[in-house]
């Protein structure tokens, strides 16, 4: 183990800056052998820990948790360590190669799955060569990508069930959400086919009603975009569960000085799921919602509150959806039901909640003209749009030069 250190520091101590791309890739392909040989061995190590029940030295029940706790592993990674462990015994073929360092710690995980309790007593019963499975999944775990590795290990379990997975199909659905230190939250989810046929079916629709042209989002932004539009959609119905004897909504709780101030206030807002927003992301929520006032002692011991008010009331919002068609932001092209009523002049500055005073944007539009973008409305009804710098965004061809003479 020593050597194995020393020869670490031996490698991180050499300056790579002379070296060019033949020879950084010459110096890189023993590198990701050795760390695959190394995986195997990490793998093996902590398969010999689980059956000793060394965890319990450490004062912890399972390997898995001792991954997680002291190695600072995610679940999912300490349960393809343990899988990667457990499955030599069975699967002789691709331990010698994970063991050659030509197989990576991510296909064993995967060549795993066809260890697994319920597969191998699948396989006894059927009569399967596992030993002639095990030398052919390999082969295609050296030769090539991981994915066809995911793709050929599920193509042996379908074969393996004939009937097919058992009817329930939410017994494999998993969604796990992770709130991030600035208040964002990352997440993964396991859906099967179906589920996830209904969820890129609803995806799809609104990532193509939502297509324009120069629109320089990526795909997945795009998905993200029409999944928090999904939710949005569902907010806005009113035809969601009953939570907590009110229905489900975005709850934003603000001291009145950072609501009513001009500054941007970052963290100035706390959310109903505990996450710090800015004061400006607040003020873009109050334009098309309710604003309950709350009085509190030195002691954070609610004094006073007042009634809820609805700052749009439903009627005049049809009325604006009548009026303005769709978001009014130069360009856009996005429908009413993905817009917010937002108010021209700030309702804490005076501005009256009615529909002289209100504008249809969608959730990105809306957010720029919170950030220093406007938008305002000509007598003959047609909208304008100005940049924070003053200059207006024109749609459609624009001449450049002087402009043409016109008879008298």
């Amino acid at each position: 183990m020593d050597e194995l250190i020393a020869g670490l520091d031996a490698l991180a101590a050499e300056d790579l800056a002379p070296l060019f791309g033949p020879a950084l890739l010459e110096r890189l392909r023993p590198l990701l052998a050795a760390q695959n040989g190394l995986a195997a061995e990490i793998a093996r190590t902590v398969r010999e820990a689980e059956v000793s029940g060394a965890a319990e030295v450490d004062g912890l029940t399972t390997m898995a948790s001792w991954l997680r706790g002291h190695a600072h592993l995610s679940a999912a990674e300490a349960a393809r360590v343990l899988r990667a462990g457990r499955a030599p015994a069975h699967l002789p073929a691709m331990a010698a190669a994970f063991a050659a360092g030509a197989v990576t710690g991510e296909q064993a995980g995967l060549l795993a799955r066809v260890a697994e309790p319920e597969h191998l007593a699948r396989a006894a019963e059927q009569g399967v060569d596992l030993a002639a499975v095990d030398e052919l999944l390999t082969g295609v775990a050296v030769t090539a990508p991981c994915a066809d590795v995911a793709t050929a290990v599920q193509h042996y379990l379908d074969r393996l069930d004939a009937d097919g997975p058992e009817p329930d199909p939410t017994e494999g659905r998993r969604l796990v959400l992770t709130r991030r230190p600035d208040g964002g939250v990352t997440g993964r989810f396991d859906l099967d086919a179906v589920g996830g046929e209904r969820l890129q079916a609803a995806l799809e629709s609104l990532v193509q009603a939502g297509r324009a042209a120069a629109d320089e989002r990526t795909r997945g932004q795009q998905q993200a975009d029409a999944l928090v539009q999904l939710c949005d959609n569902a907010l806005a119905s009113g035809s969601l569960p009953i939570l907590r004897g009110h229905k489900p909504q975005v709850v934003v709780t603000i001291g009145i000085e950072d609501l009513a101030g001009p500054a941007v206030g970052r963290g100035a807002a706390e959310t109903g799921f505990g996450a710090t927003v800015s004061a400006a992301w607040a003020r873009g929520l109050a334009c098309d919602g309710n604003i309950t006032r709350i009085v509190m002692g030195p002691d954070r011991v609610p004094l006073e509150h007042g009634r809820t008010v609805r700052l749009f009331p439903p009627h005049v919002r049809r009325a604006a959806e009548v009026r303005d068609g769709g978001c009014v932001f130069a360009g856009c092209p996005a429908p009413t039901h993905w817009c917010d009523v937002h108010h021209l002049r700030a309702w804490i500055d005076g501005g009256a909640t009615d529909l002289d005073n209100a504008a249809l944007l969608c959730e990105r539009h809306h957010t720029k003209v919170h950030h220093g973008f406007r938008v305002a409305r000509r007598p003959d009804g047609r909208w304008r749009t100005w940049r924070p710098d003053g200059t207006e965004i024109l749609i459609g061809p624009q001449r450049t030069g002087p402009p043409l003479a016109t008879a008298a």
